[in-house]
């Protein structure tokens, strides 16, 4: 036996280590991308994993259901005197009448069914919210380069203003309003950097990690989400996690009703046993049925309170529905107004800022244009590259969201990327 138990620690305890060891190392150190951090998420996260427990206490209650009752002994003594003693020994058996197991364990059958929509929906939460957060690092990121190509245009353009005030070109005002424009971009890319460290944070905080261990999201924000038909979407919605769950709700609460019905007729208990007549000397067989009558008591309003929680779960599924869809529509007008802002930015917007920050450049090297020229051209330039990046986050969280509700996939477009305007 020391030796079996001294085989197992060896085997065992390498395993654990190994195991543990693994498990630290899921949480990537450098890149991650949307596929590992969904993958975090659905293994680590607390609101995920409260619904697989549900789902496990749930089988738990269905295999609860399905047990018949027990029976029980009971001893009886009358007279405390040894010679005239009578002790009777009984075995009680209750038995189920009104189809009451059958009625109970469907009940249990619909709560199972219940949980495993509700771990569906959760599923489908947590990679939205997980998506959400991974695209709004992306967009951190992107923003945070940005501003950094805009702090070192505007250092280049303060120090192209300050070699021409000492040239006698331009006013040293110029300068001045070259270094406040500088000052001010520098605070934007600050700002920049603090939003970048609250995104990683909350992009870790999906998987449960307080500190995130990786440096960088990798992916691909310039690919646009798709525009599905509202029709595909209707149809979808219908077989969407919280109306599954809704559905099988309903039914859970009909099958309750059907418990509490169930329970009106009463159960009947048989009793065999034994009894001992000290005085006679002589053993008697006993045999017995227990029936409760029903005067008062008939479970009455426990059947009213269950067929109105049926009700409630109808109204409920009603609202439910009525609630999705219009989350889905308005999901569904988000993305549209979002792809074709994307899309004019693109194609209008930005090639257009960017061509006359070029010209006013060009024109006040050549002492055409004034800075203030210059500062507005840039100023309008930096604001449509960061509204394309908000523009491409509210894309994907409208996106996110419709996968949300309809637990539906969709593939992405690409966009241009800011580097290419």
């Amino acid at each position: 036996m020391t030796r079996l138990v001294l085989l197992l620690a060896v085997v065992w305890l390498p395993l654990n280590v190994a195991a543990q060891s693994l498990d630290r190392q899921i949480e990537p150190s450098g890149v991650v991308t949307l596929p590992q951090a969904q993958a975090l998420a659905l293994q680590r996260n607390a609101v995920f994993s409260a619904a697989r427990n549900e789902r496990g206490a749930a089988e738990g209650a269905y295999m609860q259901a399905d047990v018949l009752p027990n029976p029980d002994v009971s001893l009886l003594m009358e007279d405390t005197r040894r010679d005239t003693r009578t002790t009777t020994l009984l075995f009680n058996q209750p038995i189920e009448l009104g189809g009451k197991r059958a009625a109970r364990v469907a009940a249990a059958d619909r709560a199972r069914a219940v949980a495993d929509a509700g771990v569906e929906a959760s599923e489908a939460a947590t990679r939205a919210s997980v998506t959400a957060a991974f695209y709004a690092l992306l967009a951190a990121q992107e923003q945070q380069k940005l501003a950094a190509e805009s702090a070192m245009l505007a250092k280049r353009a303060a120090d192209t203003v300050a070699r021409r005030v000492q040239a006698g070109r331009v006013s040293p005002v110029e300068e001045t309003r070259a270094r406040v424009a500088e000052a001010n971009v520098r605070l934007e890319r600050e700002r920049a950097d603090s939003a970048l460290a609250i995104a990683r944070r909350q992009l870790a905080a999906t998987w449960g990690s307080a500190a995130p261990r990786f440096t960088q999201a990798e992916g691909e924000l310039m690919r646009l989400p798709p525009l599905p038909s509202q029709e595909a979407l209707a149809q979808q919605l219908q077989q969407s996690p919280a109306l599954q769950q809704a559905r099988q709700e309903v039914a859970r609460r009909d099958a309750l009703a059907r418990v509490e019905t169930s329970r009106r007729t009463p159960d009947v208990t048989l009793s065999v046993g034994v009894k001992r007549d000290e005085e006679m000397g002589r053993n008697q067989a006993v045999i017995g049925v227990s029936i409760p009558l029903p005067f008062f008591d008939r479970n009455q309003g426990n059947v009213l309170q269950a067929l109105r929680r049926a009700d409630q779960a109808r109204d409920e599924l009603a609202a439910a529905a009525i609630r999705l869809d219009s989350e889905l529509m308005q999901a569904w007008q988000r993305l549209a107004n979002a792809r074709s802002e994307a899309q004019s930015l693109r194609d209008d917007i930005l090639p257009g800022a960017q061509r006359a920050y070029d010209a006013a450049a060009k024109g006040f090297a050549f002492g055409k244009f004034a800075f203030l020229d210059v500062l507005d051209a840039q100023r309008t330039l930096l604001e449509a590259r960061a509204r394309y990046l908000r523009t491409l986050f509210d894309a994907h969280l409208a996106s996110a969201d419709i996968t949300r509700l309809t637990g539906g996939q969709f593939v992405a477009e690409t966009m241009m990327p800011l580097s290419a305007q």
